[in-house]
Parts: structure tokens; C-alpha cells; sequence
């Protein structure tokens, strides 16, 4: 016995293929999520401040509208209790087995089924398709600094927050000056007796307009189902304009720089720490950071500064390379994930024993960021090269389900054995997009996570939103092998191959 599709992980892309699966009639799915409860990376990111830097608007669903959103841009608990309505609303909790890790994914080309083994003592399950939706930040690192054991204090991680521990009164720092930690900052000055952020590098900072959502709009939102879809759509529209400054070094990136510098200049008085807070690198090559709390925390009594590099972590502190130990009562590292741009965060076999660790060992590529030639029946979400720079990662997510659900109902209503990606088509596909990814702001220069050690952008899309989500509106059967039983080969079924 099989099931049709397997799902790992019960974040947003699970929970969205999960409810696009039960649209199309398929109702023979399960979802293995290694933890508790649902949520993914909303689930794990439960610090002080954490929110999404995209509107709530465009960071959601257009199948699965919410017109109860509270602000502009969301904090992560509401947006964990968006992503629980829509596991309700959709009757998906029964299809979700809690507590299964998946340790390794194997294909059998005599049959067509992958086997999933789990880390835990469970049975192994076998299934007709396999979709790996654990999404890009699922596994949260501690950064590669020496004497990172040697360390007494307390170490918190921005994915793995401790909420037993009380700040008040001590002395923290905060490693990183990314996404989290802008977020983080101004709510540990809050509460701490002194915070110290050590800066690597300086980030392009706009300022976040974040308005409360009034009864009467919600109200209309609710009553005119139209009008959000409207909203939805200027938010969209209006974040592609931005693609102009940020994917390409463009004059209308000279505009978001020019932005950015008018806030630093009119929230920091200091002209010292100004240039320190000064990026030398294109707006776009790095993620753009969107706060308007953080560079007023930084002048706050009780916070500083502190851009000489990190040496090593010692025994009560942090010792920088002018030779001077900084010592703490807490280290907060908010400094990221372990992001697959080479290897796979499980193993995968493929055909002929094919290992995809291997295969992506010096970069991950794949065929319009779903699957890869080799690996029939598996599918991915947030796959390589499917990462925007200036929108919703849901609306590249949004477009990737309603892909593989067409390819897994073809695939299941016609009773093929197995679909797999022609490597011919895989390989065209990548060329182009590797041309393209040499104009963009992101190969220009600076070191992100975007980027291999040796250069290969295997993160980001190289282009508009609305051109990567016009790529993925149909399957075009000319670019796979489609595999038939052996009881039902013809002359005819055997030519499609």
C-alpha cells in the first residue's frame, strides 16, 4: 500500500499545496511534520519584535484571503494564527502526522514509489509523489566563530528564542544586524541594562509605515471580497516597481539609496555613526531592511555599536581583533539558517541511485525552482533560484502549488507511473537563468547568503514576480518523460517516453 502525495513540513507551503491537493479532488495526502504543531518558520521565530517586512496583504494567499489583518505589516503571531484558519477552514489537521522527521527519501524505478524513512521509530511510508515543502529556513545555525563552546553565559538564537529568560538587568549582545536582529534590537533595549551589536556589515534601511487596520476596512474587506483582491493587487504591482532598483543596478536604485541615506540622516543625528551605518555595497545585493525602530534604539543610553570584526567568542564574552573582550551576561546570535545553496537538508536517491547532495554539492539548480531531472514524482517548493528580491515569497509559492498540483492530478488521473523532468529542458532552463543572474544586483560584488563561497547564485530569480509566476502557469508536458505501468504499455504509451 501507498499513499498518492507525501508533503514534508507543515509550514506555509505544506498547508497551501495541502488545501490546492483537496481543491482538485485529491484527498489521498499526508503531511509529515517534524514538530508539534504547524507554522514552519513562524512557528520558530518567536522572538521579541519578530514580523514580516512584506504586507500582510500580498504576504498571504489569494485563494485564502484574510480580511482581519491588524496592521500593514504583521507580527509572527498573527500570521502563525492566519496559517492555523487556514488548516481549520480546509478540514487539513486530519491529514497531518505530528513527530515525523524525515532522515531520507528513496526512489524506486521499478515501481515508481519513493520510500520515506523517518528519524523517529516509525514505519516507513511509500508514495506515488513526494513534495518538499520544509521551505529554505528551517534549520537555524549558530555561526562559525571560535571559541563559540568556550562560552559561560547564555547563547539564545533568534529561531530557538528562550522566553524563560529575563533580560532585565544584564548585559546582552547581539551578534548580526540582519532581518532578526533590526527587529530584536529595540526590544532587548527595552528591557536590558545594556546591549552591545556587533556589525559585519551595514544594511540598505527603509523606514517601515506600518498603520493600524481600521473596523470600517476590515468591514469592507469582508463584505466586498473584491476590494481585497484590489489591494492585493496595487501592493503587488506597486512592490514590481521596486524590482527596477533592487534586481538591477538601475537609476531607480540610485532612488532606494537616496531613500535610504534621507532616513539614516533624519533618525541619526551622529555624522560618526552615520558612516558607520552607511552600506559601500548597491542597494539590492544584499536584503533590503525594513524598520523605522532600530537605528533609534542604536542611540539609546544603554546601546552601542560595535564594528571592529569578531575574533573569537571567549569564556564571559566576545573578543573583537583590536584585542578587546566584551563581556555578557547573554549572547544573542541572530545570524540566520542553514540555507541549501549546496547539498539538500535530508538525503535524496534518485534514479540509478542518483544522490542530489552530490549533485548540488557545488550548487543547487533545478527546473523552474520545482524539480530535477532524475528525481521523478518529487517536487519542491521554494526550490532553487525561486527567491525574490523585492515581494512576497508567497506569491512565488502561490504560483510553485498551483504547478505541482496540475503535474500531480496529470499524474494521478492519467495513472502514469512516474513523470520525471527531461534533462535537456532542466539544463536550457538553468543556462538562462545563470546569463540573466550575471546583470543582477546580487552578483555585484558584495558576500550574502544568496551566494555560494565560490559565487553561484543558486538562491534568486532573476527578474519580475509577475514574469517568474508566468512561467509556472501551465505544464508543459514537452519538457518531461512520462513513465507508464507495465501492464498498461502500448505502442502509443511507450512513444511518450
Amino acid at each position: 500500500m501507498h499513499i498518492s502525495v507525501a508533503i514534508i513540513g507543515a509550514g506555509f507551503a505544506g498547508i497551501g499545496t495541502a488545501i490546492r491537493l483537496k481543491e482538485r479532488g485529491i484527498e489521498d495526502f499526508t503531511i509529515f511534520e517534524r514538530d508539534a504543531r504547524v507554522g514552519g518558520t513562524w512557528r520558530d521565530n518567536t522572538y521579541p519584535g519578530a514580523a514580516c517586512d512584506i504586507p500582510s496583504r500580498l504576504y498571504s494567499y489569494s485563494f485564502a484571503p484574510n480580511p482581519d489583518w491588524s496592521h500593514t505589516y504583521s507580527r509572527s503571531e498573527e500570521i502563525l494564527s492566519y496559517i492555523d484558519t487556514m488548516v481549520e477552514d480546509h478540514g487539513i489537521e486530519p491529514h497531518i502526522r505530528f513527530g515525523h522527521t524525515v532522515s531520507d527519501l528513496r526512489y524506486d524505478a521499478s515501481d515508481g514509489l519513493w520510500t520515506i524513512t523517518f528519524a523517529e521509530a516509525h514505519r516507513t511510508v511509500r508514495a506515488r509523489s513526494v513534495v518538499l515543502a520544509s521551505g529554505p529556513l528551517a534549520n537555524a545555525s549558530f555561526p562559525d566563530i571560535p571559541g563559540l563552546d568556550d562560552y559561560r553565559g547564555h547563547k539564545i538564537h533568534s529561531a530557538r528564542w528562550d522566553h524563560d529568560y529575563d533580560f532585565t538587568g544584564k548585559k546582552v549582545a547581539v551578534v548580526g544586524t540582519g532581518a532578526s536582529a533590526v527587529q530584536i534590537v529595540p526590544e532587548l533595549v527595552d528591557r536590558a541594562a545594556s546591549v552591545k551589536v556587533f556589525q559585519r556589515t551595514a544594511g540598505w534601511v527603509l523606514p517601515r509605515m506600518n498603520a493600524r487596520t481600521g473596523e470600517t476596512t476590515k468591514q469592507i474587506y469582508r463584505s466586498v471580497p473584491g476590494a481585497q483582491r484590489l489591494a492585493r493587487s496595487l501592493w503587488f504591482w506597486g512592490h514590481e516597481t521596486v524590482a527596477l532598483g533592487v534586481v538591477w543596478n538601475t537609476p531607480f536604485t540610485r532612488i532606494v539609496e537616496a531613500i535610504s541615506r534621507l532616513h539614516l540622516r533624519t533618525q541619526v543625528a551622529d555624522p560618526w555613526l552615520r558612516r558607520q551605518l552607511t552600506p559601500d555595497f548597491a542597494a539590492g545585493c544584499k536584503r533590503l531592511l525594513m524598520t523605522s525602530d532600530y537605528y533609534p534604539a542604536l542611540q539609546r543610553p544603554n546601546c552601542k555599536l560595535v564594528t571592529w570584526p569578531i575574533a573569537r567568542i571567549a569564556e564571559r564574552g566576545i573578543r573583537t581583533v583590536e584585542g578587546v573582550e566584551h563581556q555578557f551576561d547573554c549572547i544573542v546570535f541572530a545570524t540566520g539558517f542553514d540555507v541549501s545553496t549546496t547539498g539538500t537538508p535530508i538525503p535524496v536517491t534518485g534514479v540509478d541511485g542518483r544522490e542530489l547532495a552530490a549533485e548540488w554539492s557545488r550548487g543547487a539548480y533545478a527546473y523552474r525552482s520545482i524539480a530535477v531531472s532524475g528525481y521523478p514524482n518529487l517536487f519542491f517548493t521554494f526550490g532553487p533560484n525561486s527567491g525574490p528580491g523585492h515581494s512576497s515569497a508567497l506569491v512565488y509559492m502561490e504560483a510553485q502549488i498551483d504547478y505541482i498540483t496540475d503535474a500531480v492530478a496529470q499524474l494521478l488521473g492519467n495513472g502514469w507511473k512516474a513523470i520525471d523532468v527531461r534533462a535537456d529542458a532542466q539544463d536550457r532552463y538553468n543556462r538562462d537563468l545563470q546569463r540573466r543572474l550575471t546583470s543582477t544586483t546580487w552578483n555585484s560584488g558584495c558576500q550574502s547568503w544568496y551566494l555560494t563561497e565560490d559565487g553561484f547564485n543558486a538562491t534568486m530569480f532573476p527578474g519580475f514576480a509577475s514574469q517568474y509566476v508566468g512561467q509556472l502557469r501551465r505544464v508543459d508536458l514537452r519538457d518531461w518523460r512520462i513513465f507508464v505501468h507495465e501492464s498498461a504499455r502500448t505502442p502509443a504509451a511507450a512513444a511518450i517516453q
